[in-house]
């Protein structure tokens, strides 16, 4: 995939910063373990799909345990002149969230010039795996950002509701809960089908 045509270059130039630091600091690791796939989720995935929501940190996971360099924080302005920070979110943790047990292999490669896919091959999770990412937590942002990926017409309500009960399928403990979020998903997404995508003003 390609960046939404809509995504700032401010905030991909400095996305780009990121993992370049990555890649080269992979540069030394044997040859039979790279490449490593680095897994973009989180707000910089919705970003690259929609160009919306800009957001301050990167969340992904890496196919290998690896020893990330120390500077993974870049200073940038954005095209108003505002000084905005992107850094690598250290603490981010995919298994407390739902997640569907194929995302990684169903991820999509990002096209991002800069980057050696040798070292350091970046994957973004499908928007519809994107979906399900948000509704263990499902704040107020991840309904907003599930509604955004339904309205650039990139989630449907049915693919949705299948996907993520195949995910919750795999999961231990009390679902009820989350059970309850992703009925909630699927009829924010559905009501947004009816009206042809557009948000409720109001």
């Amino acid at each position: 995939m390609r960046p939404d045509r809509n995504a700032r270059p401010e905030y991909l130039a400095a996305l780009r910063e990121i993992l370049h630091r990555i890649a080269t600091s992979l540069g030394g690791s044997p040859p039979r373990a790279l490449p490593v796939r680095m897994y973009l989720a989180g707000g910089a995935a919705l970003h690259l799909y929609t160009g919306e929501r800009v957001s301050r940190d990167i969340d992904a996971t890496f196919s290998h345990r690896i020893a990330l360099p120390e500077n993974l924080e870049v200073a940038y302005r954005d095209a108003d002149g505002a000084a905005r920070l992107l850094y690598f979110d250290r603490q981010y943790n995919d298994t407390l969230g739902l997640l569907h047990e194929d995302a990684y292999e169903d991820s999509v490669p990002l096209a991002l010039e800069g980057i050696d896919s040798t070292a350091l091959q970046v994957r973004v999770l499908s928007a519809l795996d994107l979906a399900v990412s948000k509704l263990g937590r499902f704040s107020g942002q991840d309904q907003e950002d599930i509604a955004t990926l339904a309205r650039h017409k990139l989630i449907s309500s049915a693919t949705l509701r299948r996907r993520a009960d195949d995910a919750l399928r795999s999961y231990l403990g009390d679902t009820a809960r989350i059970q309850g979020t992703i009925a909630v998903a699927v009829r924010v997404v559905a009501d947004l089908e009816a009206r042809g995508g557009k948000k409720r003003r109001g």
